[in-house]
């Protein structure tokens, strides 16, 4: 299995793409620590993927608090005995606004999610994966970086800050045999678009019409589904990208291609 005997933290793990990389995780052989700040929610899918006969435990974790991230990589640590990768996902998406319009005091806030605590994340574990001598830190991100949809200034701002705080990362944590690569992701077949796309419907729009707008746009012409990019995702923590760091990789169908 890919990821056999690997211990794995992903943060950010609610109803989109972060659940189904914690299960996909778990059924490839990791065991599995789950972080996000609705306690309630990572529980439900521990116990779906003990259930499943795996191995998981949730933390409620706010990644704006240095010492969540701290509480979250110890308990993962007591439990499993080890820490091999961490895959941050946790997001803030703030106001849908354009530029012109934005409340710039607000963004702060985003970027403090969005970059900031991917770097605490990063910090909480790396006492843990330098005693291994090594492990993997994958940040995830969005086309809308590189590929501007309106209304999404404040989130690609700060996700952009977190590209290139892969890169400063790949560099710094290089040296003890950690690996830190990102995914940019694009259109994700999930809750969140399926339920813009019913939004749209219910504000008179065809279906066919939403869907088609978007898979115009895409050269594989679907909706990149959301198991297909948590692999994607979960290919950097694997021994298959044991010399690949500061890269990063375009999950979404061909919609951007990166020179």
């Amino acid at each position: 299995m890919l990821l056999q005997d690997k211990v794995i933290i992903i943060s950010g793990v609610g109803a989109g793409m972060g659940r189904r990389m914690a299960k996909l995780a778990s059924a490839e052989g990791a065991k599995v620590g789950l972080a996000s700040r609705n306690s309630a929610y990572i529980k439900s899918i521990a116990k779906e993927i003990k259930d499943l006969g795996g191995e998981a435990i949730a933390c409620s974790t706010d990644i704006t608090r240095s010492e969540d991230c701290y509480k979250l990589a110890k308990k993962v640590k007591e439990r499993f005995g080890r820490i091999d990768g961490l895959v941050n996902s946790a997001y803030q998406h703030g106001d849908w606004a354009t530029t012109d319009i934005a409340d710039v005091d607000k963004w702060a806030d985003t970027y403090n999610v969005n970059c900031i605590g991917a770097l605490r994340m990063a910090q909480a574990v790396l006492p843990y994966m330098k005693s291994n001598s090594g492990g993997a830190i994958v940040n995830v991100s969005t086309m809308t970086t590189v590929n501007p949809f309106p209304g999404e200034a404040s989130y690609a701002a700060s996700k952009g800050g977190l590209n290139v705080l892969t890169k400063h990362m790949a560099k710094d944590f290089g040296r003890f045999g950690i690996r830190v690569n990102l995914c940019r992701m694009g259109w994700i077949g999930g809750a969140p678009v399926y339920g813009y796309i019913d939004a749209q419907v219910n504000n008179g729009r065809k279906r066919d019409d939403v869907i088609n707008e978007i898979t115009d746009r895409i050269p594989l012409g679907i909706i990149p589904p959301e198991e297909d990019c948590a692999k994607a995702v979960l290919y950097f923590v694997s021994d298959y990208a044991r010399v690949v760091t500061g890269a990063t990789l375009d999950v979404n169908g061909g919609q951007y291609m990166a020179p």
